[in-house]
């Protein structure tokens, strides 16, 4: 695969990266035609999209486009896993310079094919144009299997809050690469690649989960969420949340209370999620805090107080004043 996609040009560069996918039996009929057909055996389809934009999202210098792919399917499908569906496809929208390498495209490729089999999953078909800048737009799909969405809006006073996944990592992650590191290289791998617990959020819908999200913008921010569809206030216990020894050395290195990253951090993908009390959670699931009745508090609070550090991803925020997201 020498060469540039303008050399290579459309459809020659669609025949590379198709080559490079497998598929599973939900889709009917993969790429190479108009439309994907994929398997709605609900008959209700679970869709999500989302944009990854060079510069503003991933760095080419941080990660290899096999990372920008597991890093864009995964974002994606933990939404799909966050309603309690099962992902089933994904639909790629790639805009790239004529002069990229075309190994970067199909490396990208590869990433998100291996993703999705993670999730149990397929790239079903997209789209590909040139621009000036790299930008990886994904539409995911997920099946209810029956299965009544776990949507933001159903968290009760009294419910436990609970997640499972990482917190924190990918945050670190980023401030260990922007000091010009590479190491404890589980942190700048988890910024890189996100490994998000799919099948806790259709395990989740089962076990009677009230309100559910991923955690993409950040703990606090992402909790806010469902506090404000649900008309409740959550409070966070500081000391049910584990923090790695490795993270705390991190945050000493570089000056920052690492629970700073557990609760503002985003971009890990763990799912949170509300629960009756007397739910039996498997051990994979940390209770973390309660709902309970709105206040005059803010819908967030930890250990009963506000949480005044800046944090939470704000897409139209300024660069410079956006806490990290790439």
């Amino acid at each position: 695969m020498k060469g540039t996609v303008g050399e290579l040009g459309e459809f020659g560069l669609i025949r590379e990266l198709t080559s490079r996918l497998t598929t599973t039996p939900a889709v009917r009929l993969g790429p190479g035609d108009d439309a994907a057909v994929v398997a709605a055996p609900d008959r209700r389809v679970v869709a999500s999209t989302d944009i990854l934009l060079e510069g503003r999202h991933f760095r080419r210098d941080w990660s290899t486009a096999y990372d920008v792919g597991r890093k864009a399917a995964a974002q994606n499908l933990a939404d799909i896993a966050a309603m309690g569906a099962v992902p089933t496809a994904l639909l790629l929208g790639l805009v790239v310079p004529a002069d990229l390498p075309v190994t970067w495209a199909a490396e990208l490729m590869d990433g998100l094919r291996d993703e999705c089999q993670v999730a149990g999953a397929a790239v079903v078909g997209g789209d590909v144009v040139g621009g000036d800048t790299i930008t990886v737009a994904i539409t995911a799909l997920g099946d209810l299997r029956n299965h009544e969405p776990v949507t933001r809006a159903g968290a009760r006073p009294g419910d436990v809050v609970a997640v499972t996944g990482w917190l924190g990592w990918s945050a670190a992650g980023y401030a260990v690469l922007s000091r010009g590191f590479r190491s404890p290289r589980a942190f700048v791998e988890a910024h890189r690649r996100p490994e998000p617990p799919y099948h806790a959020g259709p395990a989740a819908a089962g076990l009677g989960a009230t309100a559910m999200t991923d955690v993409s913008d950040g703990l606090v921010a992402d909790l806010g969420h469902i506090a404000e569809s649900s008309k409740v206030r959550i409070d966070l216990r500081s000391g049910l949340i584990d923090i790695p020894t490795q993270m705390s050395d991190i945050g000493q290195a570089v000056g920052v209370d690492p629970l700073q990253w557990v609760l503002t951090g985003g971009e890990d993908h763990a799912i949170v999620a509300t629960y009756p009390p007397d739910v039996k959670l498997p051990a994979r699931w940390k209770v973390i805090g309660e709902v309970l009745n709105p206040s005059a508090l803010p819908q967030v609070t930890v250990d009963g107080a506000p949480w005044t550090s800046k944090g939470g991803w704000d897409h139209f925020a300024s660069v410079e004043d956006a806490p990290p997201h790439g």
